[in-house]
């Protein structure tokens, strides 16, 4: 992955100019996410300086001109999220950026729809997920247009996001890969495609536009994989090639850090990140996670307490307040609080996991093993869920289950002794143990650097054992 990144050109003054219109194209089709990433990037090479002569805006196409008063009733309605009212009077869009409104708030009718349904559903948190009422439907309109190639970029990219939560993986890996070549700078393509990454092999195999914004591509998606050495790489080199004041970067170096086991080093990141831009809520979940793990009361209390000043109604917030709660062992305030998180986002896989997690603080295992299987359904990259899985059919004695579970924790993390151990101690607690196997997991975690100095004593009583048998 770091040589297909050694290979790109980068010009900054071409990057910050291209910056500039991708913001404008997607603020215009309501793709708010994108929106504010490409805007957050722009800021942070604000001494670059383009002439009064760069284009950072485009033509207005004259097709869209003509629809421009259907269009600005139709945009005012998907702000207000009165998203059917924008899919009714625009059936007949001919304009490819009315055509893709009118899709995308067909789509998120469908979506908020979902989402209702799920907090009418008595528990909530726990509810079987209903489908998109409109997935079939938008999918069978733009396979039709995608087949006479008249979708543009961002059509495209919303075909390939419908793809996908239909679960045709193949067929979205290879639109959204289409899409990216149109339109490059749409970093939620990127994002999507990312989702879809299972591994190494086939990140190297996607077909992937030769163009600056696939070294964020790539860093995001290492860090994802769990390759945080080349993350971390990829993310200081964008902070040397004019990226330095990004604090979207320095969250990422941040969770690599954290990924890494620099607990430390990851606490002073995010501490340092705080300084720059106090009101940032992204990342804070994974903030307050390192604060209770280093069992820093004071400071979780103090970034709660400034999450829910900032917005008391964001997952984020729900979650950092949750953490608090837990920290505290009031177990119960914490699930509320994770369940709240997830009726503001029920797709929010820390809250999934986090929420598991209080469920076994509490021994109500059945609701942990639903949690945790949530979290795997959001991401089945998620390493902790798979780990909370492997622990809870520990407890309810299920030794194959639990070494299913610990494996697929330990294919995730394959340098972490705390998997490792666990997994040669389900090795050891088979009704025929296969004590071999335990015995070079645990020599594999201390030869990585074992965490809770657990795998030497375990290896020292196999060898106490053996000499026991020899005298």
């Amino acid at each position: 992955m770091t040589n297909m990144a050694e290979s790109l050109s980068f010009d900054i003054l071409l990057s910050k100019s291209q910056l500039y219109i991708s913001q404008k194209e997607c603020t215009e089709r309501g793709l708010l996410q994108t929106s504010k990433w490409l805007a957050e990037m722009i800021i942070a090479l604000d001494d670059v300086l383009l002439s009064s002569e760069s284009e950072t805006c485009q033509l207005v196409d004259p097709l869209f001109a003509s629809e421009l008063e259907l269009y600005l009733l139709a945009k005012s309605y998907f702000d207000l999220r009165e998203y059917d009212r924008a899919a009714y009077f625009t059936p007949s869009a001919k304009s490819d950026k009315l055509f893709f409104l009118h899709i995308y708030s067909k789509f998120m009718a469908g979506e908020k729809k979902k989402n209702d349904d799920r907090v009418d559903t008595h528990n909530s948190s726990l509810a079987p997920d209903t489908e998109n009422q409109y997935l079939r439907e938008l999918r069978a309109e733009l396979e039709k247009k995608h087949a006479d190639a008249s979708l543009d970029g961002y059509s495209l990219y919303l075909y390939g996001v419908i793809l996908q939560k239909l679960d045709l993986t193949s067929e979205a890996v290879d639109v959204l890969c289409q899409t990216l070549h149109v339109v490059p700078m749409h970093w939620g393509a990127w994002l999507e495609l990312s989702m879809l990454v299972t591994d190494k092999d086939l990140l190297a195999r996607l077909s992937l536009p030769d163009h600056w914004m696939k070294k964020f591509f790539l860093a995001h998606t290492c860090l994802e994989l769990q390759l945080n050495e080349e993350s971390l790489k990829l993310y200081t080199e964008l902070q040397l090639q004019g990226f330095g004041k990004s604090s979207y970067i320095k969250a990422q170096i941040a969770i690599c850090l954290q990924n890494l086991q620099e607990v430390d080093q990851a606490v002073e990141a995010f501490m340092q990140l705080q300084k720059t831009d106090p009101y940032q809520l992204d990342n804070m979940d994974t903030y307050s996670n390192l604060l209770y793990v280093k069992d820093m009361r004071v400071e979780l209390s103090h970034l709660a307490h400034r999450a829910c000043n900032i917005d008391k109604y964001r997952v984020e917030t729900c979650c950092v307040i949750g953490n608090y709660y837990s920290l505290r062992s009031q177990h119960e305030k914490a699930v509320l609080w994770f369940q709240r998180a997830l009726k503001l986002n029920p797709n929010y896989l820390s809250a999934w996991t986090l929420i598991g997690h209080e469920y076994m603080e509490m021994k109500n295992t059945q609701a942990a093993i639903q949690a945790y299987r949530h979290a795997i359904e959001v991401n089945r990259r998620d390493y902790r869920a798979w780990y909370g899985l492997g622990q809870t059919y520990e407890i309810l004695k299920m030794p194959f289950y639990c070494l299913y579970y610990y494996r697929e924790a330990q294919k995730l993390r394959p340098n972490d002794s705390r998997m490792l151990v666990a997994l040669g101690e389900s090795y050891e607690k088979l009704e025929k143990p296969r004590l071999q196997e335990a015995k070079k997991c645990y020599w594999k975690a201390y030869s990585v650097g074992d965490v809770e100095g657990l795998a030497l004593i375990k290896l020292a009583r196999y060898n106490m054992g053996y000499l026991y048998n020899i005298l």
